[in-house]
Order: C-alpha cells, then structure tokens, then sequence
C-alpha cells in the first residue's frame, strides 16, 4: 500500500495562529509576483486550518444542519509583492468575539516584511443563511485567540474535537 504524506498544518502559539506556505508558479503573474487575490484564498486557508486545529468541525456541523462560519466582510492593505518561491506566514488572531460573529487579524510575512494585513469578520449563519449565536464551546475557543481576554493556554484546545453541540446532532 502506497503511504501519503500529511497535509500542512498550521500551530496556536498563545493567542496566535501561524500557518506557512509556499509561493507556487500559479499563484503568480508571468513577472513573479502574487496575484492580489490569492491572499484571500491564503488567508481562507489558514482560517480552515485554525477551525481544524481548534477541533471545530464545520462538515458535521453542517450535516446536522446547524450552521457554518462565512465570511461577512474583508478589508485588505497590500504593503509588498511576495514572489514565487517565497515561504510566507500568514498569522491570525481574534481582534473581537460577538455571539455571532467575530473580527480577526489576518497578517501575511516574509521574513520581517508585512506583505498584506486583513481585517476579516466571519458570521455564523444557519442554514437559511441568516445569522445566528455560534456554539458556546466555539466561541470560547474563539475568545483564546483575543490576546486581550485569552484564557491560559492549558484551556485552549489544540487537538481533538469540539462536537457538535448536544441536542443539535
């Protein structure tokens, strides 16, 4: 049986999340450099990995018809080209956590170099499409990223799973 490598995973460091990447040829213009879109997709890759790494599971959440995170608003400042073949990191944190939705950071380095900032508040919406309070259990997990009200790092979950709440399966 063939074995195959492990996706990348980002890490929660404190009230951080870092995910790393490469600059591929396709994420570039026939000069080198990054189209401006990717980093919404990068920024959206890294958002998939901090739900993952926090145990929120948005498939099931979904099956059982409770909800999922979508985006309401983005706002980015481009601040320097990344060019193919850079490794850049792309860090998150929670800027504020509402009952429904939250604002979090999003920073794209190379090195020391800020490439794009983002501002980025995602909404939980049911089903229909209409906001509703995410999960107790997810908006705490949430709450550990906000490094003006993160709880000790032994609360915040970095593996396993946050389930679907009782009662919504």
């Amino acid at each position: 049986m063939t074995s195959y490598p492990s996706p990348t995973s980002g890490a929660i460091e404190g009230a951080i999340h870092r995910y790393a990447l490469r600059v591929f040829y396709e994420d570039t213009d026939a000069g080198g450099v990054v189209y401006h879109a990717n980093y919404l997709r990068w920024f959206e890759r890294a958002r998939s990995d901090l739900l993952d790494l926090l145990g929120i599971d948005q498939r099931a959440s979904l099956e059982v018809g409770l909800g999922l995170y979508t985006v309401a608003e983005a706002n980015l400042r481009y601040h320097a080209p990344a060019r193919l073949g850079d490794t850049v990191l792309i860090e998150t944190r929670a800027l504020s956590v509402g009952r429904a939705a939250s604002v979090l950071e999003q920073i794209a380095w190379r090195g020391a170099d800020r490439l794009c900032s983002a501002s980025v508040k995602v909404g939980f919406i049911g089903l229909d499409g209409r906001p509703k309070r995410q999960p107790e259990a997810w908006r705490q997990a949430f709450i550990a990223l906000s490094p003006i009200q993160a709880p000790p790092a032994e609360i915040a979950p970095t593996s396993g799973s946050l389930s679907v709440p009782e009662g919504q399966e």
